[in-house]
């Protein structure tokens, strides 16, 4: 660090903006010093945190700054209020579809608001953008290729990121208020109103778009929360837009296991493994339950792979980082064994809490009938009785992915009681797939016996049209 420091103090010394003052305390610092508090202002935005106070007297802007990076946050910036240049192709998402189940992001007053902000603040001016890293470090390899393990997107590890965040900004929303010297009309969003949060945030210079969609800064990659503060007060802009980019690079969209990411920066959200597991309320598709593996709240993948990521560092926000195994990776056998109020207990405090029961129960037999265990039999036995029809028919597809007579005789009793038509469909698919199972397994070892080996293993992916 000492030679990198050393390179960046001189180059500023060297920078005519400098005022006589600042060059003064950076030719007497420690380089190593300096360094430190200069990248820590704005996550490795080096000019942009002296050029706050270079000049003397701070701007509301910069004051804005930093009494944000004084209430914890690691990116903040300010962009104006105009429409953003990527309504087109916002327009063009919806219009195709790939936004699913999520009607409000479609609803033509939230779709008027998005394109102009001032129907959500009258006569505003400046979006205040914050960023909030949120990395808790990397999960273990072991947990990851456990498919005994339920995984947990990172970012759920901890405590819910709005109850967190929203207090700091309606702290700094208050600040602004009694610094701009006059009524100020206001509102504060993190990521819950109709603000395209990501294109606001490169106007104000907190990073730059990935193919994977995700906002990415150069000296973070991209596991950041974004925040605004929409005000009525003309403000500095900070366009310290960056120039770097995902060049040639995609990862993201090789890494996909569900082909979401259709082409650079286009996300079919129907097919992203965040949205079945979170956002998708119903059934999730047949056809994409064998690609979601044990993900069973969100999924890291297409951030995971980005090369950025390599400069990712922990947050040093303790509540979001892991509260043990259970929050990074639990056993699916026990998760799928929770009644409602054990559910409760378990994730109160947690974003997991805001799915429900009901959903996160659904996603474990998903996760489940793809481990394709056993082991996994009489925990899906019991849950062809559980008192939600999404849960028992899901349970039942993982029975049928298992096979065995057990689960083949779980599954013609259920059928025998079950009334509800969309749960009797899942459970005669479930058997016809297990029973075709059986005859592959039979027709296996018989061919085995003729030739003599005895070397080959069961079948445990039959598909059944």
């Amino acid at each position: 660090m000492g030679a990198k420091a050393n390179c960046v103090v001189s180059i500023i010394c060297k920078t005519s903006e400098v005022s006589e003052n600042l060059r003064g305390l950076l030719e007497v610092c420690s380089p190593t010093w300096l360094w430190q508090i200069l990248t820590g202002w704005q996550g490795g935005d080096i000019l942009g945190g002296w050029r706050d106070w270079a000049g003397g007297e701070m701007s509301l802007t910069a004051r804005i700054r930093k009494r944000a990076r004084d209430l914890g946050f690691d990116l903040v910036g300010v962009a104006p209020a105009h429409p953003v240049p990527r309504l087109d192709a916002y327009r063009a998402w919806i219009s195709q579809g790939y936004h699913g189940e999520m009607g409000y992001m479609a609803r033509p007053d939230r779709v008027e608001r998005r394109e102009h902000p001032d129907m959500i603040v009258s006569g505003v001016r400046s979006i205040v953008c914050v960023g909030l890293n949120y990395y808790p470090g990397a999960r273990s390899t072991d947990f990851e290729q456990d498919p005994r393990r339920g995984l947990i997107s990172n970012y759920a590890w901890g405590i819910d990121y709005h109850d967190l965040m929203m207090p700091r900004l309606e702290e700094l929303a208050a600040f602004i208020v009694a610094r701009a010297g006059r009524a100020v009309t206001r509102r504060v969003y993190v990521d819950t109103g109709p603000v395209l949060e990501r294109a606001y945030a490169t106007q104000a210079g907190l990073g730059f778009i990935g193919k994977n969609t995700c906002l990415i800064h150069p000296n973070m990659g991209s596991w950041l929360f974004l925040g605004e503060i929409l005000v009525d007060v003309e403000l500095d802009p900070t366009p310290e837009q960056t120039n770097v980019s995902c060049g040639t690079c995609r990862r993201c969209l090789d890494a996909c296991p569900t082909g979401a990411l259709l082409a650079p920066y286009v996300l079919d959200a129907r097919r992203c493994i965040s949205y079945l597991t979170i956002e998708l309320k119903g059934p999730i598709p047949h056809d994409l339950r064998p690609s979601m593996g044990n993900w069973i709240y969100g999924c890291d993948v297409c951030q995971a792979v980005c090369p950025w990521q390599r400069f990712a560092q922990p947050t040093r926000v303790r509540p979001f980082q892991s509260a043990g195994m259970d929050s990074v990776a639990p056993m699916l056998l026990d998760v799928i064994e929770m009644d409602e109020d054990t559910f409760r207990q378990q994730y109160k405090g947690s974003p997991i809490s805001r799915i429900g029961r009901r959903r996160l129960l659904r996603n474990v037999a998903v996760a489940s009938g793809n481990w394709r265990d056993v082991q996994a039999v009489p925990a899906l036995v019991r849950v062809l009785a559980d008192v939600e029809p999404l849960v028992r028919g899901h349970g039942a597809w993982a029975l049928g992915c298992i096979g065995g007579q057990v689960a083949q005789d779980a599954l013609r009793d259920a059928l025998q009681c079950e009334r509800d038509f969309n749960v009797r469909h899942e459970m005669q698919m479930a058997l016809e797939k297990a029973e075709a199972l059986e005859k592959a397994e039979a027709l296996e070892k018989a061919e085995a016996f003729e030739s003599g080996s005895s070397d080959s293993q069961p079948i445990r992916n039959v598909t059944v049209t």
